[in-house]
């Protein structure tokens, strides 16, 4: 049974994920429960587990109205479990559970936060990402450190090129104006920042994306690449100080 993935918008711009497979259905982050119980109801599905990528509130707001709504388990980060809703399960880096395309690892990600995580679905090449990873781009560093922050995205970026990953928010279009401002040369990135615009004029999500479009035009995860550090004037930089440098520009964009 393949994985059905229901993309859910909460708030002004997160997204929840609805994720339903062989063993059951499981929520990604819950930024509020109303839109979530209307995608379930429509569906008619009943939600058995929330996974919680990190503490900050438009990521965990629904959780206990989804609690006492569903009885669903609870897990999420046991590095971030004192910040957090009640935990039925903490989970840490490595931990996996699940059956066939649900079958889902976490991956420490910290950065934006420290104790972040993400699912990666290997099965069914997709991955969760939260506020690490992002539509041509990556989350703010309120937690951890530049360097933190980039061995985290070359964690992400080590996996399968044809990966799918599913950000927490639509920030993509003005990402895309940060990121040709980095490299405005790019083809790829030009092109792509073309079909952002049409999509979000639709009123279309961005997400998810695939993970060789963001290796081709994320200037967060092309940080290494001599190219980049030549535009940014970094020839000599560590990877992680060009990577600090690109996120430094993008705070103050």
């Amino acid at each position: 049974m393949p994985l059905e993935i229901v993309t859910v918008p909460c708030l002004k711009d997160n997204y929840a994920y609805l994720v339903r497979g062989p063993d059951g259905i499981c929520l990604i982050d819950a930024p509020e429960a109303g839109p979530i119980i209307a995608a379930l109801e429509s569906r008619g599905w009943h939600l058995d587990t929330i996974l919680i990528t990190h503490h900050h509130h438009d990521h965990v707001g629904g959780v206990e109205e989804l609690r006492a709504k569903y009885g669903c388990e609870v897990m999420g980060p046991k590095a971030e479990e004192a910040r957090l809703p009640r935990l039925d399960l903490a989970l840490v880096d490595g931990d996996a559970g699940g059956e066939g395309a649900a079958y889902t690892v976490a991956l420490a990600v910290p950065g934006h936060t420290l104790g972040h995580l993400a699912y990666h679905f290997p099965n069914a090449g997709a991955v969760f990402t939260a506020d690490s990873l992002m539509a041509l781009g990556c989350g703010r560093i309120f937690e951890g450190t530049a360097p933190m922050m980039w061995h985290s995205l070359q964690r992400l970026a080590a996996l399968p090129p044809e990966t799918l990953v599913y950000s927490g928010h639509e920030y993509t279009a003005g990402n895309a104006k940060f990121a040709l401002t980095i490299e405005p040369g790019n083809p790829a990135l030009i092109s792509r920042a073309e079909r952002v615009a049409a999509s979000r004029a639709r009123g279309e999500p961005t997400v998810p994306s695939l993970l060789s479009e963001e290796l081709a035009t994320n200037p967060f995860l092309r940080a290494g690449r001599a190219e980049v550090k030549a535009a940014i004037g970094m020839a000599g930089a560590t990877d992680a100080e060009s990577f600090a440098e690109i996120r430094r520009r993008k705070d103050a964009f």
